[in-house]
């Protein structure tokens, strides 16, 4: 699969509250992962770590129905991202879900296609650049927070018109008695089908003058992440998600881009730069961010930048700092100290 420049999923904040509600933790997800903890809850993630997370999640609840149900309903509008906060304060249910399907642009792996007909509306969830499938928990969850998405906008207790999923979802009662309708599994894809007469209707939640502060901004955000990045910046960013599994290779980089090690030494060059540059780079802003974080230890900090010994960390972080890690990291502590007291 090659990498995407949208491929730098943030997991919202309230995906983790949402989990503390419900009893699991964030290290449990973790270890069920097989992932660090500051990776997936700070840092963005990649789409195998994505799916990886949601899956850890669905063997940790149990039952992927329940999981589904519990996880959508206990969500709190307060933790909402901007980007759905801007679909939950639309003008009407119709114009939420176009909202929702274009900011989930900003959200990969996920993308839902809308096709509108006389009696009803076909939601389609779709993936891209990746050619497999998420989890099943996290199709579920997708398609019930659309209609859960209407319920609170419109205050009414819409009922889909027919769902249906391509893999099996647990106990399919427990999703029935969700959706107040029959549920096909085995189907082509993955759609909630809607009444027409539900997507008319206006939101109770709309808000003017909020949409008009997010709107703008979003729209931005959006543009901005669908330019073209520079060859240098994909391979940095291969190379910051990739630093714990060991020192990078030219060749693992040039497979995940889908260009020979040739073109991509020829294209860095080019840029004015070099594959052992961008490695120094990665490791070097990598360090910085983790050593920031006090909770981490300087030990776990060389091993999440692909150092085996805390020595040859030490050494590579002279070099770049002209300090130690222990000594930079007591400076940037005093300065921030000193800003929040002035």
């Amino acid at each position: 699969m090659k990498p995407h420049p949208n491929e730098r999923i943030k997991i919202a904040p309230g995906f983790w509250a949402g989990l503390e509600q419900l009893g699991i933790d964030a290290h449990d997800v973790a270890r069920q992962a097989q992932l660090p903890l500051k990776k997936i809850t700070n840092i963005t993630v990649n789409t195998d770590e994505y799916f990886a997370i949601w899956q850890a999640y669905s063997d940790l609840i149990g039952d992927t129905a329940e999981g589904i149900i519990k996880l959508a309903t206990v969500f709190e509008t307060a933790h909402y991202p901007p980007s759905v906060l801007a679909t939950y304060h639309a003008r009407d249910y119709r114009d939420a879900l176009h909202r929702m399907a274009r900011y989930k642009q900003m959200c990969p792996p996920e993308s839902l296609r809308i096709t509108e007909e006389k009696e009803h509306c076909t939601i389609e969830l779709e993936w891209k650049n990746t050619s497999q499938s998420g989890p099943p928990v996290l199709v579920g969850i997708t398609l019930v927070f659309l209609l859960e998405l209407g319920r609170r906008g419109t205050g009414q207790p819409l009922n889909a018109k027919q769902v249906e999923f391509s893999h099996a979802m647990g106990d399919l009662k427990t999703l029935e008695e969700y959706f107040g309708c029959n549920i096909r599994i085995g189907a082509p894809s993955n759609r909630l089908i809607l009444h027409q007469r539900d997507v008319d209707r206006p939101f109770i939640t709309y808000n003017e003058e909020l949409l008009e502060i997010l709107t703008p901004v979003l729209d931005r955000s959006l543009d901005e992440q669908q330019r073209s990045p520079s060859m240098t910046d994909a391979v940095v960013w291969i190379l910051k998600r990739s630093l714990t599994r060991g020192r990078p290779d030219i060749h693992i980089v040039a497979k995940e881009l889908g260009v020979s090690h040739r073109t991509l030494q020829r294209r860095l060059t080019e840029e004015n730069t070099s594959f052992k540059q961008l490695l120094t780079l990665a490791r070097h802003e990598q360090a910085r961010e983790y050593l920031s974080d006090p909770s981490l230890d300087i030990k776990e900090v060389a091993f999440l930048v692909g150092y085996e010994d805390q020595n040859s960390f030490y050494r590579a972080f002279r070099g770049w700092e002209g300090e130690t890690p222990s000594n930079w990291r007591l400076k940037q502590e005093v300065w921030h100290s000193r800003l929040v007291t002035n």
